[in-house]
């Protein structure tokens, strides 16, 4: 690594002579400049922790080794516990210490190589815990058979609280439940969470408390495997169930509650288990019950067979007896009306005839055919009078065509000359000696040859 000075020079023929926490503070300024923000992989050792809260190791490889420290903030935010031997990847920044002219790294934030931060804080803490005797089964205490109320820390707007008053409504709806609204995920939420077991046992309203949330990853159920929370658990003198994530998951609040449920919904259904075992006897002490009353209508029905056949008899006679005297009254009552309909329809349809027979079609179509009749005749002749009139006409225009006719002249002995092309002569000057021409007759036509032309 090398380091590169600009330092003003006080003459050219004169270096210039430094002061130590001058020439210190100069090669620290420009070391920060120059790795202001960096990474850096290797293994710590020397691992001591202040009474100030600063962590102080080294972090070395196989071929040297850098001093770091990480002051109290930064260290509060670590979510593990470094140690010795463990492989890191450090990010912070370069930087001298002047008081021992050291070069060191101040670090922000560290993960362990090989294994996430949460899970080695789990494991860390969850060891810690167990030494503790927070996991001891000695110490859980049983969840209430029959709770009459039950408080449930979570949030207010998740599908969580929903599966868990659904399913107890359906199980046991005389259960009352109180909500402690929390944020269950993200920086604050262990804090809540404990502030949730901590009301429910300052007004001792609930019997129990139940802490869920819904599935996620390790990040998300951070807050479920925190010491805080854990305390706050094996504090709580009311029984606790832990019912976070799915049943695959695991935190620490799991191992220090009273009971661990695999899901919200498996903890809903635990709590009114009991509930269920009662329904259970109830429906056997009905069944007892179904038997009884059996066995006392077979009592009663033997005791009515006692009773004397005669009297028995006599009874059934006169309740027919009075079914056939009702039948008959209401065959004649049914009879007369039937009668008095008839008649009312007859004399329905003796109007409806009358009527029908003033409404006849053949005596309507009778003037309609009349008029039809002259109407048609009218017609005739006004056709024959238009036809008539209509024929003078044409022998009229028949005489003027004729009369005018070149035609008619012919037949009176006139005819018309055309010269061989066809032309009209009106002249003699327009045909020439040897030429042929038509004459045109009343009858037929005449091909002559000029010989001779006189003009008159």
């Amino acid at each position: 690594m090398g380091l590169f000075f600009e330092a003003p020079v006080a003459h050219e023929d004169t270096p210039r002579i430094w002061k130590i926490g001058e020439l210190v503070t100069e090669a620290r300024a420009q070391i920060e400049r120059r790795f202001a923000e960096l990474r850096v992989e290797g293994e710590i050792s020397n691992l001591r922790a202040a009474p100030s809260g600063h962590l102080y190791f080294t972090l070395k490889d196989g071929e040297a080794q850098l001093p770091a420290v990480f002051f109290r903030r930064q260290a509060s935010l670590l979510r593990f516990r470094p140690q010795d031997g463990m492989q890191v990847l450090l990010r912070g920044r370069l930087t001298i210490y002047e008081q021992r002219g050291q070069m060191q790294m101040v670090g922000e934030t560290m993960e362990p190589l090989g294994a996430g931060s949460l899970q080695v804080a789990f494991e860390q803490l969850k060891a810690k815990l167990k030494a503790r005797g927070l996991f001891d089964a000695e110490r859980k205490r049983p969840i209430p058979a029959y709770p009459r109320c039950v408080g449930i820390v979570t949030s207010p707007t998740g599908a969580v609280i929903r599966d868990f008053l659904n399913i107890v409504q359906r199980r046991h709806a005389a259960l009352q439940v109180l909500l402690y609204p929390a944020t269950v995920q993200g920086e604050g939420a262990a804090a809540e969470v404990a502030a949730g077991i901590s009301y429910f046992n300052r007004t001792r309203e609930v019997d129990a408390i139940v802490v869920a949330r819904g599935g996620g990853s390790l990040e998300d159920l951070a807050p479920f495997n925190t010491e805080p929370l854990a305390e706050a658990i094996a504090a709580s003198e009311l029984p606790v169930v832990s019912a976070v994530g799915h049943e695959t998951d695991f935190t620490i609040a799991d191992f220090v509650a009273d009971l661990r449920a695999p899901t919200p919904s498996a903890a809903a259904e635990l709590i009114t288990a009991a509930q269920h075992r009662v329904e259970e006897d109830l429906s056997a002490l009905s069944q007892r019950l179904e038997r009884a009353m059996r066995f006392r209508v077979m009592q009663a029905r033997h005791g009515l067979d006692r009773v004397r056949v005669e009297q028995m008899t006599v009874r059934m006679m006169d309740a027919l007896h009075r079914r056939q005297q009702k039948i008959d009254e209401l065959s004649a009552s049914g009879e007369l009306a039937m009668r008095g309909r008839l008649q009312q329809s007859r004399e329905r349809l003796g109007l409806a005839q009358h009527a029908l027979a003033r409404q006849d079609v053949v005596h309507r179509l009778h003037p309609m055919r009349e008029r039809l009749d002259r109407q048609r005749s009218a017609l005739e002749r006004a056709a024959r009078h238009y036809l008539s009139h209509r024929r003078e006409r044409l022998h009229g225009i028949e005489g003027k065509l004729r009369a005018l006719s070149p035609m008619g002249v012919l037949e009176r002995g006139y005819a018309l000359v055309f010269d061989c092309q066809g032309r009209l002569v009106k002249s003699v000057d327009s045909l020439k000696p040897d030429e042929e021409m038509t004459t045109r007759l009343a009858d037929g036509n005449v091909t002559s040859t000029v010989r001779r032309l006189n003009k008159a």
